[in-house]
C-alpha cells in the first residue's frame, strides 16, 4: 500500500480506484495503433486499459487549448495539403530550435478544426497510415468528456495526464496555458488534490506557480540532456540529483524522468528511483515503445529498427525496480506486464 500514499501518508480517491500497481499511463493515447493525440488514440488506450490518457497542451489564436505534442503541426496533420493556409507556412526559434511549418498560435480553433490528424512516424508505423484524415485536432475540453464517459461506462476511473508544453514561449505571447488549464479543470470539478490529473511540465516555474494556485498532482519532467528553457536549473542532469530532488518535491508530487536515467547504458540500474522515493517523489519513466529502435538493447529481436522487441520484459523489469506509473505508447502492453508481474506463473 505505501506505493499509492501521498505525501502526507493517505491514499487518495483517485488512486483507490485505479488499478493496483503502477499507473499505466498512454503516451499521447494508443499511439503505436493510431494517430497520436486523436480521440482514436484516446479510446482504444482506455480500452486497452489505461488508466491515464496524455494530451500535450498547445493554445490557439484565439486562446484554446488545443492536443497536439508540438505547436509546429507539420507532421501531425494534413495541413501542407490546404492552399488556403499556405501562406501561414513560417520559420520560429522556439526554445532555442528553429523551426519551419505551420503553427497552432497563428490559427483559431475553427480553422484547426478543419485540418485532420496523420500519423507522426509513417515509416516506422505503416499500418496507422490508415487512420489519416479521420480524426480532427480535439481540444482538452473533448479529452476531459471523452475520460469522464468512458468512466462512466467502465466503472472504472479514467485520468488525464496533461503536459504545459513551452509554457515560458506561450506566455511571452500572451497565451499563457496555465489559467486556461485550471479553468477547465476547475469546470469539470477536477481541481481537487484527489482528482484524476497529473500535471507536468518540462519547465520549473510554471510548475512552481501551479503550486501556488492548485491542489493538482504536479510532475517534473526531466531528460538526460539539455536544460528547462525558462533557465531554472543549468541542466536537467543535476536536476536528478538528491539535492535537486528535495527541492522538486517541496512543489511536485513526483517525477518524469526518461528511461534512460533509471536504466543506464550499460544496462545498470541508476539510484534515481531510490534518490526520489527517499526525497517523498513518485517517479513515472517514459515513453515505453514496441519497436526495436526505441529499446533497450537488451529487449530488442531482430536488426530491423521498426520490429517488436520485447517490450513486455523491459516493461516488467521496470516495475521490478520499482516505479509508480510508467509512460507507453501502448497501453494494452503495459497493463499486461503489471497484471504478469502482479500474479507472477506458477
Amino acid at each position: 500500500m505505501a506505493a499509492w500514499l501521498t505525501a502526507g501518508g493517505c491514499a487518495t480517491t483517485a488512486e483507490h480506484k485505479m488499478e493496483t500497481g503502477p499507473l499505466v499511463i498512454a503516451h499521447r493515447g494508443a499511439s503505436g495503433e493510431r494517430p497520436e493525440h486523436t480521440l482514436l488514440a484516446y479510446e482504444l488506450a482506455i480500452k486497452q486499459g489505461a488508466d491515464y490518457i496524455e494530451p500535450d497542451l498547445v493554445p490557439t489564436k484565439d486562446g484554446h487549448l488545443v492536443v497536439r505534442h508540438e505547436n509546429n503541426i507539420v507532421e501531425t496533420t494534413d495541413i501542407a495539403q490546404h492552399p488556403e493556409f499556405a501562406a501561414r507556412r513560417t520559420t520560429k526559434t522556439i526554445d532555442g530550435v528553429k523551426e519551419t511549418g505551420w503553427f497552432t498560435e497563428d490559427f483559431t480553433l475553427a480553422e484547426l478544426k478543419t485540418l485532420r490528424a496523420i500519423e507522426r512516424l509513417p515509416q516506422m508505423r505503416p499500418a496507422n497510415t490508415q487512420y489519416n484524415g479521420q480524426a480532427e485536432i480535439p481540444t482538452l475540453e473533448e479529452v476531459i468528456a471523452l475520460a469522464k464517459r468512458a468512466g462512466a461506462e467502465s466503472g472504472r476511473t479514467i485520468g488525464i495526464y496533461p503536459e504545459t508544453k513551452h509554457p515560458s514561449y506561450f506566455a511571452a505571447l500572451g497565451l499563457a496555458i496555465e489559467p486556461k488549464l485550471l479553468a477547465a479543470l476547475k469546470k469539470a470539478g477536477w481541481d481537487r488534490a484527489d482528482a484524476p490529473v497529473f500535471i507536468q511540465s518540462f519547465e520549473v516555474n510554471n510548475l512552481k506557480a501551479l503550486h501556488q494556485k492548485t491542489k493538482v498532482r504536479l510532475i517534473q519532467l526531466i531528460k538526460p540532456a539539455t536544460a528547462p528553457a525558462d533557465g531554472s536549473y543549468a541542466t536537467y542532469r543535476e536536476m536528478a540529483e538528491p539535492a535537486a530532488l528535495k527541492q522538486i518535491a517541496a512543489y511536485a508530487y513526483g517525477i518524469g524522468p526518461e528511461l534512460t536515467q533509471i536504466l543506464a547504458a550499460d544496462n545498470k540500474p541508476t539510484t534515481l528511483i531510490a534518490d526520489a522515493h527517499a526525497a517523498g517523489l513518485k517517479v513515472h519513466p517514459w515513453t515505453f515503445r514496441a519497436e526495436n529502435a526505441f529499446l533497450n538493447l537488451a529487449y530488442r529481436t531482430g536488426t530491423d529498427p521498426a520490429e517488436h522487441g520485447r517490450l513486455l520484459e523491459e516493461i516488467r523489469f521496470f516495475i521490478g525496480l520499482g516505479v509508480d506509473g510508467f509512460f507507453t505508447d501502448y497501453p494494452y502492453i503495459g497493463a499486461q506486464a503489471r497484471e504478469s508481474f502482479r500474479t507472477p506463473a506458477k
